[in-house]
């Protein structure tokens, strides 16, 4: 089910990986779209090939995709972001939360800053971000807001203490959220990836890699072997989750935690 033209969905962490598949998904049901994050060279590239691989589509046009540049764990940061994309594309009417950044050490090892970083990137950006978005979609009567969690905010895993806290809090504030929303047209999910192939996996490969000397092929399938399908999980996948929560026909479904993760998580 299309929603009609005039949505406008704003995705941080848009430029690449998930966030970049969501996007494409979005535009795909025909949304107009704004990517957001820090790196501008990224934005601006995403902006101009997914403008391109939609071109054929009647329903968009170049008017319908833009990017903001911001930094989700800085308050006036997304403040004046978001007031550009309401300049660009009109009132927000989804937010997908997807910015996020992991760091794995051991409990004992994890500094005040490292647990600071993930508490600010991770559960803050969501803060700030809803905080904008979310007086729109009071307004107009209907929103969605999806949150990219993981599977961490759901089960534990060892070496990323600090990672898990800030995504169980996700999921929590989640939960709260979308009782608060519950009457008022808005809907508040979270969808929780497994290991995912994205910059966040590279980066996990290389540490493995690192310290335990193995190969990348035995890193990746170190990271792959928790999955009962064996394999990563393609941003795709994740995207596909996140778009079907933002469909208009998803009106029952809040407060979720979907596990995209082939089986690993059953809650």
């Amino acid at each position: 089910m299309l929603l009609q033209n005039q949505k406008h969905a704003l995705v941080t962490g848009g430029g690449k990986g998930i966030g970049y598949a969501i996007a494409q998904a979005l535009l795909a049901q025909g949304i107009k779209v704004t990517i957001a994050g820090r790196n501008e060279k990224a934005l601006r590239d995403a902006v101009k090939i997914l403008s391109s691989l939609h071109q054929d589509i009647d329903r968009l046009d170049q008017a319908q995709i833009a990017y903001v540049t911001l930094d989700v764990a800085d308050a006036e940061s997304v403040n004046r972001g978001f007031q550009q994309a309401v300049t660009q594309l009109g009132p927000i009417d989804i937010l997908v939360n997807n910015a996020g950044q992991a760091h794995s050490s051991p409990f004992l090892k994890s500094n005040a800053e490292q647990w600071q970083q993930m508490l600010n990137i991770n559960v803050m950006g969501i803060v700030h971000c809803t905080q904008q978005a979310l007086p729109m979609m009071l307004e107009a009567g209907w929103g969605r807001i999806v949150n990219v969690a993981s599977t961490a905010g759901m089960v534990g895993y060892p070496y990323v203490s600090a990672y898990c806290a800030a995504k169980h809090a996700v999921i929590g504030l989640t939960r709260s959220l979308a009782l608060e929303m519950a009457t008022k047209g808005i809907t508040v999910n979270a969808v929780c990836p497994g290991y995912t192939e994205t910059d966040i996996v590279k980066d996990a490969v290389t540490n493995i890699m690192a310290k335990t000397g193995r190969t990348e092929e035995q890193a990746r399938a170190a990271l792959a072997s928790g999955n009962p399908q064996q394999r990563l999980v393609q941003p795709d996948e994740v995207a596909n989750a996140v778009a079907w929560l933002c469909q208009a026909n998803a009106n029952a479904i809040t407060g979720q935690s979907i596990a995209v993760a082939g089986g690993e998580v059953m809650p």
